[in-house]
């Protein structure tokens, strides 16, 4: 199996047009987010409500008997948004403006836009644990090149990722979700010094996260299948001894976000019906992500950079560490993100068969997350 010039340069081209066919958030779009939010977190319809270029206003009387505070700072996170202002009580009524002249009727009344995250139901939108952003098997879509240092099999390569996390369905009961989804992703390493782009290393995984979320707090209990592939033309051209690598596993994270500037995450995991069966089953997995806070909204796009660590027992509890910085996109068709980011990992290697191989490398990547 191999990957032309041609195929890997129009992935990279379709990653990177999505920023042009993005659109910002309206007026309208906002408002809708706004009365869900205060809705669904508060318990409360706001008639005052009004939003006016990126600026929300709001009726002081509208907030009796709720923390203001942490209103405001619910509706300041919604993307699009400017400020958020609350009227004293008694100030005049906003000025609604007229509709033109040549207009006969006003447009029909929307119903409010639910936020993706907050969706109920059968195939919701969004997901409640949000991704690992450092993590190298995190199943989303990406494309990156990698430049390995002082390894024997690989100088440069394409790292090719396909795969996402959907909501299957979720609920809520009382004020916290509780969600079950499915993962599913392919790992790909193709040779960039090989005379066709031979397909190192491929893996593939399945898995049943049940996720939950209250406030800032979130977890994810998933069970997974995980299987790796040697490519034909590497195999034949290095006679690499393959290793039938597999295993099932089950692992529990924990996250929280302070506001929108830090996540913190940790967890562990446990494997059986590993092949080989020498395999030691025990690892755990740490790290954290930064957002900027500048520039300020409505801009969509910011800073970011994380760290994810990972120690296997199989490694001794040596650390793998994988960290990204880069710039994150917000509202790429719509509801999406993309992020460019530089790369580097030293560590274990995260490819498969190659796991007791030491490796260190540096890329940049465009990474497409649902």
């Amino acid at each position: 199996m191999t990957l032309r010039p041609m195929g890997f340069t129009l992935m990279l081209m379709l990653a990177a047009v999505s920023i042009v066919v993005a659109a910002p958030a309206d007026d309208g779009y906002v408002e809708g987010y706004a009365a869900a939010i205060l809705k669904h977190e508060f318990a409360l319809a706001a008639p005052s409500l009004r939003v006016q270029q990126g600026v929300i206003t709001i009726d002081a009387a509208d907030l009796a008997g709720v923390d203001q505070a942490a209103v405001l700072a619910q509706l300041s996170r919604i993307p699009g948004v400017a400020r958020v202002e609350v009227r004293p009580v008694g100030a005049p009524p906003l000025a609604v403006e007229s509709p033109p002249v040549a207009q006969t009727a006003p447009p029909a009344a929307q119903p409010p836009k639910v936020p993706p995250d907050q969706q109920l139901g059968f195939l919701p939108g969004g997901v409640i644990f949000k991704p690992l952003i450092a993590d190298p098997r995190w199943p989303h879509f990406s494309a990156a090149w990698q430049h390995y240092f002082g390894d024997p099999q690989l100088k440069d390569a394409a790292a090719v990722s396909f795969g996402e996390s959907f909501a299957i369905y979720r609920t809520k009961l009382g004020p916290t979700y509780w969600e079950i989804g499915l993962q599913a992703g392919v790992f790909s390493i193709f040779d960039l010094n090989a005379p066709s782009f031979d397909l190192v290393n491929a893996d593939y995984m399945v898995g049943l996260p049940l996720s939950f979320r209250y406030e800032d707090f979130s977890s994810q209990l998933r069970v997974l299948h995980s299987s790796s592939h040697l490519g034909d033309e590497f195999l034949l051209r290095t006679r690499t001894n393959r290793i039938n690598l597999s295993y099932q596993k089950i692992d529990l994270k924990v996250s929280y976000e302070f506001r929108e500037l830090l996540r913190v995450y940790a967890g562990g995991g446990w494997l059986w019906g590993q092949d080989p069966s020498t395999l030691d089953p025990w690892s755990i997995q740490y790290g954290l992500e930064l957002t900027s806070p500048w520039p300020a909204r409505p801009a969509r796009w910011r800073p970011i950079a994380a760290v994810d660590v990972q120690n296997q027992q199989e490694n001794n509890w040596s650390s793998d560490v994988s960290a990204r910085a880069g710039i994150e996109i917000d509202g790429v068709l719509l509801t999406r993100k993309l992020q460019f980011l530089l790369e580097y990992f030293n560590g274990h290697s995260p490819n498969g068969q190659f796991y007791k191989d030491r490796v260190q490398y540096f890329g940049l990547g465009a990474h497409f997350h649902f």
